[in-house]
């Protein structure tokens, strides 16, 4: 509460040059805003078609490509995301120097896009796999009898239903992902946390980072808004 009144003090009190400084600190967060979106977004574009892939991999009935899913889903589920955005930044540019004497390698930017795609992955495949094998077995077999072919009896039949049934499920790990966003600030990726990180520092002041959490507060609250939204439409039976 001290914090919020300090802030409004400051604006409404203080000499011209702190007024700019504090307008200067919002256009700097709300660019990087755009940033922090843009990484949510194509995360999402990725991370769920590759979640689908992954989850087929997960069930398939050949031995080696579930085992090979499950020793990726075990790695990616069980380190840190902070681990695996370092891993996909330097890893590139390691094997680039020794093995091609070249300094060449992917952007920060690319590389937050990259890990964070196939880290939801992972999450949205499991997330997709109970779904799926929560829709009963007779549903397949009365689609067989009707003439259905597999594909048509997973894009008409199953994959209508395992939408309605996962919406919250991946309503939460969407939101997480917002949130998560603020992790490549590690790769010095301009987004919201890095100008409400530096914003602080030259200011030395905790309210960047006050409106910071705001920010993503708003951005959550949308996301949560669409989901439910969603949920209620699909609620046929209701």
């Amino acid at each position: 509460m001290d914090t919020v009144v300090t802030f409004f003090s400051n604006t409404f009190h203080a000499d011209p040059k702190a007024i700019s400084d504090y307008f200067d600190m919002l256009y700097a967060m709300l660019t990087g805003s755009i940033t922090t979106l843009s990484i949510f977004f194509f995360t999402l574009i990725f991370s769920i078609p590759l979640a689908l892939i992954v989850a087929f991999g997960r069930m398939s009935k050949v031995k080696v490509v579930s085992k090979i899913t499950n020793v990726f889903l075990l790695i990616i589920r069980g380190t840190p995301l902070m681990l695996q955005l370092l891993i996909v930044y330097f890893v590139p540019k390691l094997i680039a120097v020794k093995c091609f004497k070249t300094t060449i390698g992917w952007s920060s930017y690319i590389a937050a896009i990259v890990a964070f795609s196939i880290n939801y992955a992972a999450y949205f495949a499991e997330i997709y796999r109970g779904g799926i094998e929560s829709i009963p077995r007779g549903q397949y077999e009365a689609a067989k009898v009707l003439g259905y072919t597999p594909s048509q009896t997973f894009f008409k039949i199953v994959l209508p239903q395992v939408v309605k049934r996962i919406i919250p499920a991946m309503g939460n790990e969407v939101i997480t992902l917002v949130k998560d966003t603020s992790l490549v600030t590690i790769l010095s990726v301009q987004e919201l946390m890095y100008y409400a990180k530096s914003s602080s520092n030259r200011m030395v002041s905790f309210t960047p980072l006050l409106i910071a959490g705001i920010f993503y507060f708003v951005m959550n609250w949308l996301v949560s808004f669409v989901f439910t939204k969603t949920e209620k439409k699909l609620a046929y039976y209701h």
